[in-house]
């Protein structure tokens, strides 16, 4: 009786990093490229415009995604690089974003907690302040970059290629968890946004983690985004608190509730079904 052969896996190593940070490198040259020849030929940037925001997000992560395809997965795989994007039973669905949701307000707690005043993070915040509010005013190019194209690119990355790649070179699972949530933190570029994406980055990881489904972290990731586009839309901010008038302190109770619920029933008292590729 004939042995299956195993699968080879990809693994993320010193090339695998410099494919991702290469290939995005060289998507935003392009892009970088392609509107200084607009600024000369036709006298328009494109960097004015809702539509180059988009094209160069999406750019520069597939341009990242296929340099690790390319250079990393096929050669050492044989295979073109995909993931599981199997949907799962209803049961998980509702465990799972409860638990998400508790961590965005324990992290909400924990991000007003830092500074936005004084000589170093005043100066940092206001700058900060002032890049988010020239990237776009428009509500579907919003929309479509956050819940839409981030949710997406950013699972590939970080938690299809990032994590899963570190687990098959053989590191502890919780620890691939760890690292790939803080990388993601670290790509936000500002202390505000690093604590909530590590949080919610490292239940991202676990949820991708036991489900083998990239499709979860990826709907969990949406639904972040949707939240914090709807309360910046009708509250114009990003608080709980501060949009429901409660405070902080309740947000946290009530994170800390939910969190802790959910993650017992979630890997301990559930067994989630899946189907892995």
């Amino acid at each position: 009786m004939e042995e299956k052969s195993v699968a080879k896996k990809y693994i993320l190593d010193g090339k695998g990093v410099l494919a991702l940070v290469g290939g995005f490198l060289a998507g935003s040259f392009v892009m970088a490229l392609l509107n200084v020849i607009s600024m000369f030929v036709f006298n328009v940037n494109m960097q004015y415009h809702d539509y180059y925001l988009l094209l160069a997000n999406a750019v520069g992560f597939l341009s990242a995604i296929f340099a690790f395809d390319y250079f990393i997965c096929r050669p050492s795989t044989g295979r073109k690089l995909n993931f599981n994007m199997s949907p799962t039973n209803l049961m998980t669905y509702y465990l799972i974003f409860p638990m998400m949701f508790g961590m965005m307000l324990i992290g909400e707690f924990i991000t007003s907690q830092i500074p936005t005043t004084g000589p170093f993070f005043g100066e940092y915040y206001q700058y900060f302040s002032r890049l988010m509010d020239q990237m776009t005013n428009d509500k579907a190019t919003l929309i479509l970059m956050a819940v839409v194209m981030a949710p997406l690119f950013e699972e590939i990355v970080f938690r299809g290629i990032i994590m899963k790649g570190l687990i098959n070179k053989g590191t502890k699972p919780k620890t691939a968890i760890i690292i790939s949530a803080v990388i993601f933190g670290l790509v936000h570029g500002n202390p505000w946004q690093f604590v909530g994406a590590v949080l919610l980055g490292s239940v991202l990881g676990l949820v991708y983690y036991k489900t083998k489904s990239l499709l979860l972290p990826i709907l969990l990731h949406a639904f972040n985004n949707l939240c914090s586009a709807i309360l910046i839309f009708y509250g114009n901010t990003e608080s709980f608190a501060d949009t429901f008038k409660v405070s902080e302190w309740l947000i946290l109770a009530i994170g800390i509730v939910l969190f802790t619920t959910f993650y017992i029933l979630f890997t301990k008292k559930y067994r989630v079904h899946y189907t892995e590729n």
